[in-house]
């Protein structure tokens, strides 16, 4: 599953090529990756314009000058292919169609648009989504109104995330900051690392975080989200960035896969253990868990 800084990138690339084009024609070949209406589609898809590509949490949405909106989610291989005569940009699951022959046996939807281009979204396990839906009801969709709030955004400040965290206090602190509903689009990487920049342990309860140390946390989880989104997303196995191009995020992780590597802070080795029921790292000096 991508997680914020990914998206994000997704979303970037495609500000820069999306927008005033108009969409052309439509083709499908699964309605569980297209669910909608073909008087939908034909009313409040085709010609109509692209307005701006916009991000919520780790769903990407597209909006339409006809007061309607693609909600896309990628889930695990998804993928967004634009192609142009003169420009090929790609973003997703890092197989062989984002630079190979399109349409492939992997895509679902292709887009065409008013400028010769088609955005395909392929995805091979077919559980990722391209939805056509009223932008006035998005945030009455189920998910959204359940998505806690914008670790980036200017409003998410530490007394923000306390109180957030606090609604999961009996709970693990990583399995709360997994929580979507606590806080949007943080998963396994960058749980990981926050929690080691704020040298808390992953299985501490969230009652017994203190103050200073949410203020850590909170400090920590918007740099190492703004650090992955500046290098272009993490290098995990499924996502690039919106030239095809691999995040560099990873090689600059402080504890993510570094298992019995050398902590940069204070040179004892980096743990891996089984936490929120995910493969955690910690460093057992920087991170001790105390009762």
């Amino acid at each position: 599953m991508p997680e914020l800084p990914e998206v994000e990138t997704v979303k970037r690339g495609l500000s820069r090529l999306l927008p005033g084009l108009v969409m052309t024609k439509i083709v499908s070949d699964n309605p569980k990756s297209f669910p909608n209406a073909e008087h939908d589609v034909a009313q409040f898809l085709l010609g109509a314009e692209i307005i701006e590509v916009t991000r919520r949490a780790k769903v990407l949405l597209i909006e339409l000058s006809t007061k309607y909106s693609l909600v896309i989610h990628l889930k695990m291989t998804g993928q967004l292919v634009y192609r142009s005569e003169t420009v090929k940009f790609g973003a997703g699951h890092p197989n062989a169609s984002l630079v190979g022959e399109l349409p492939d046996k992997s895509t679902r939807v292709t887009l065409d648009l008013s400028n010769g281009a088609r955005l395909f979204f392929n995805d091979q396990r077919k559980f990722g989504w391209v939805r056509l839906i009223p932008t006035v009801e998005i945030p009455q969709i189920d998910f959204f109104k359940r998505v806690g709030p914008e670790p980036l955004s200017e409003e998410f400040t530490w007394q923000v995330m306390q109180g957030r965290l606090s609604r999961r206090k009996n709970t693990n602190i990583k399995a709360a900051l997994l929580d979507q509903s606590v806080l949007a689009g943080v998963g396994n990487i960058y749980a990981d690392e926050s929690l080691w920049g704020a040298r808390i342990h992953p299985a501490t309860l969230v009652k017994d975080v203190t103050d200073n140390k949410i203020k850590l946390l909170h400090k920590a989880l918007r740099d190492v989200l703004q650090l992955s989104i500046d290098k272009g997303g993490s290098t995990d196995q499924h996502y690039v960035d919106a030239e095809g191009k691999p995040g560099k995020y990873l090689t600059f992780a402080n504890v993510f896969r570094r298992e019995g590597k050398a902590c940069g802070r204070c040179d004892s080795i980096i743990e891996k253990s089984r936490v929120a029921g995910r493969g955690t790292h910690t460093c057992p000096v920087c991170q001790k868990l105390t009762s």
